[in-house]
């Protein structure tokens, strides 16, 4: 008996790391020390010393149940952009600039061609955020996992000067809320999206009119990274006041915790088009609007606040940036909350 005997085969494990060397290559910064293969993953802190306070910042997430789209319908090239995108958008979320990413891959069996794939999608979210890939891990694990399932996560940290993190604390009445376009659903929800319409590949490959794409095509739509759009706009010279990531939990539960005591943010629900993929998931699920807004983004991946004077600015430097933007509401006075009107 040998390990191979048991579920892992170690020599698939090797190919599957000499497949991916040139996904994560394309990721490469200069502060990268080593190569792929070593026991940890080595970055130079020496650009940030001259920073005045500089502060680490990190988040980690995975991809969730969209998985199961991706099974359904053997497409894995951009499952790990949204892994990505979970990761940093927090990140630039607090103002920072993401350094480094590691990814863990857990399978019931390791099919190299496979692995490298959905690492190429995790080295595509790292250029995109402008990232290095330095380590990740991929444990084939027999009897854990369905041979031909997976599962995704990841860890980034990065970096931003005391000075310029994104705190909320300078907010005041007044403040505009400039709402950056996702591409659709983004990485949550998806057990609910996953009860509204049959999980099979014929539905998956059903076209419709109101979306212009089949329902798979829009609902695999890998999550929009949004780091580059906020380097815009802090290049612009305006002063991103507070900043929410829309992630699980909608609008009623995310664009709170940008705000300080006695603020709330009001949203303006005509400010701009819903895409098509939430209204026919809300008509074929039945589901209340309430509901909607407190579980998916609702076309807006990423709230801003910043200065009445500064929307102009704003909104051309996130289109500079190849991305949309709305002015969706303003800062009031009251219990911290949003109010929907």
């Amino acid at each position: 008996m040998d390990y191979k005997s048991a579920g892992v085969d170690i020599e698939a494990g090797y190919k599957a790391v000499e497949l991916m060397k040139e996904h994560v290559k394309s990721t490469m910064r200069a502060e990268v020390l080593g190569g792929l293969g070593g026991f940890s993953g080595a970055f130079s802190l020496s650009k940030i010393k001259d920073m005045e306070e500089p502060v680490l910042l990190s988040g980690t997430d995975g991809v969730g149940t969209k998985l199961k789209l991706a099974f359904l319908m053997d497409k894995h090239d951009t499952i790990g952009i949204d892994c990505v995108a979970m990761c940093v958008n927090d990140v630039a979320c607090a103002g920072g600039e993401p350094l480094f990413f590691l990814d863990y891959i857990a399978c019931g069996k390791n099919e190299p061609q496979k692995i490298a794939t959905i690492v190429k999608g995790v080295a595509d979210g790292c250029v995109q955020s402008g990232a290095a890939l330095i380590g990740g891990e991929t444990a084939e694990m027999p009897g854990f996992y369905p041979v031909d399932e997976y599962d995704l996560a990841g860890f980034c940290v990065g970096v931003a000067d005391k000075c310029d993190l994104i705190d909320g604390k300078d907010l005041k009445e007044g403040d505009v809320l400039i709402g950056i376009a996702s591409s659709g659903v983004h990485s949550n929800g998806f057990s609910l999206v996953r009860k509204v319409f049959d999980m099979t590949k014929e539905s998956l490959d059903t076209y419709y009119k109101e979306l212009d794409k089949t329902l798979g095509e829009a609902l695999l739509a890998p999550t929009k990274i949004y780091v580059k759009a906020l380097k815009s706009v802090r290049e612009s010279d305006v002063k991103i006041k507070a900043c929410s990531h829309i992630t699980g939990g909608g609008f009623y539960e995310n664009i709170p915790r940008m705000l300080t005591e006695e603020k709330r943010a009001v949203v303006k629900k005509d400010s701009y088009e819903v895409p098509a993929i939430f209204k026919l998931m809300a008509k074929k699920g039945n589901i209340s609007e309430e509901m909607m807004y407190n579980t998916f983004n609702m076309g807006i991946g990423m709230v801003i606040a910043v200065d009445k004077d500064d929307v102009e600015k704003t909104l051309k430097a996130i289109d500079k940036a190849g991305e949309k933007a709305f002015e969706i509401g303003y800062i009031d006075k009251g219990t911290k909350g949003v109010e929907l009107i």
